[in-house]
């Protein structure tokens, strides 16, 4: 039996202690804002998941490289839970009040996040997958491979959220476009597509801003137009 089964992590009875992190995810995005709304939605968007000591065993991702998509199990960075059954879902504009489990708002009763993303390759001992909505150092607490028998509803209702499709025209200088490395350019265009504003805000006039790839990218929209307006790289003090 290897050291990893051997872990009293696999022997606490059912309900004690808390979960126990087993990866952080590194992603180009360090804060929330600006981060796709759901998973997969920008499959140029790469992360690298990097294990715990206790779990970085070729044991413990044997038989994982058969797989083309996983789940990611991981843990939301927000305040804790107020209590409310309730959330304002952002595809209603903020304003509209639905049952906490009819939506996927972070404020939870706990808070744990589920993203489907796609497995691009084994390197080492880390995962590099696709398409995935974290921000950089995100908690994983678990990895499920995705099963396309069971997992797959192409007949399943979608509520009241969108399918997604909607997308800005984004406007892009030349000189602005050649500040982001060229590998990284694809996804920051996809991203601003999406339209990363707060859905209940609309002002044309105000310039948002988020992190993105060690940039900070600055942007203002106005109907259907998102145009870039700044590109700076981060500077650290």
């Amino acid at each position: 039996m290897s050291s990893l089964t051997k872990s009293s992590f696999w022997n606490k009875p059912n309900g004690e202690g808390d979960m126990k992190k087993i990866a952080t995810i590194h992603t180009d995005f360090p804060t929330k804002f600006g981060i796709p709304r759901q998973s997969g939605l920008v499959e140029e968007l790469k992360g690298r998941v990097v294990f715990e000591p206790e779990f970085r065993s070729p044991d413990a991702i044997r038989g994982l490289d058969g797989f083309s998509h996983l789940w990611l199990l991981w843990k939301f960075n927000t305040p804790e839970n107020s209590g409310s059954l309730t959330v304002r879902p952002p595809k209603l504009g903020g304003n509209v009040r639905m049952g906490v489990f009819a939506t996927r708002s972070p404020f939870r009763p706990n808070n744990i996040g589920l993203s489907c993303v796609r497995l691009e390759k084994i390197d080492g001992a880390d995962l590099i997958v696709s398409g995935a909505d974290l921000m950089d150092g995100t908690e994983i607490v678990d990895i499920k491979p995705y099963v396309p028998y069971a997992d797959c509803h192409p007949e399943a209702v979608g509520g009241f959220s969108k399918d997604g499709s909607e997308r800005l025209e984004v406007v892009f200088s030349d000189e602005l476009k050649s500040k982001i490395p060229e590998n990284k350019q694809a996804a920051l265009i996809k991203v601003l597509e999406l339209d990363p504003r707060p859905q209940y805000q609309d002002d044309p006039e105000r310039i948002y801003g988020f992190g993105f790839a060690g940039y900070d990218v600055r942007f203002t929209v106005n109907g259907g137009i998102l145009t870039v307006r700044e590109i700076e790289k981060f500077t650290f003090c």
